[in-house]
């Protein structure tokens, strides 16, 4: 009798278990619709007025405690703006080049305001000079500018 008291209230254990779950399940599948209720505002907001901060600045005017001495007061001097004189343009065409068979050097034929000129690299003629070139194009420098002429 021992054994089937014990079976019995296993039996009711489960059935209580599975009641349990059972309810959940149901609850979750078709739960209760609450009223919504809107709080109705009785007053009509007004926001907190926000306080400016006071601004300061750090006056770092004081003796230094470690060498005992005071800032200097140095004013920078303000450098105008150095005005570079403008190269005026020269008329310079490539006009085609030369080198002889198995040689490194090669002569330029340059055009230079109406004039023709023979050059070889680092040659300068009339101020005009030839940084590099090759049988397409040409660098030359004159003044402060730099301009690169192609093969006409």
């Amino acid at each position: 009798m021992k054994k089937n008291k014990k079976t019995y209230v296993l039996l009711a254990l489960v059935v209580i278990i599975w009641g349990v779950l059972g309810f959940r399940l149901v609850k979750t599948l078709n739960p209760q619709k609450d009223e919504i209720t809107i709080a109705e505002n009785l007053e009509p907001y007004t926001p907190i007025p926000i306080k400016k901060r006071d601004t300061f600045s750090v006056s770092a005017n004081y003796r230094d405690p470690f060498l005992g001495t005071l800032p200097k007061n140095s004013q920078k001097e303000k450098r105008s703006a150095i005005q570079i004189p403008k190269t005026p343009e020269r008329m310079i065409s490539y006009q085609g080049s030369v080198s002889a068979n198995g040689s490194q050097s090669r002569l330029f034929f340059i055009s230079i305001d109406g004039q023709q000129h023979v050059f070889e690299k680092g040659k300068v003629i009339d101020g005009v000079a030839l940084v590099w070139g090759n049988d397409q194009r040409i660098k030359v420098r004159y003044g402060t500018r730099t301009e690169t002429h192609t093969l006409e």
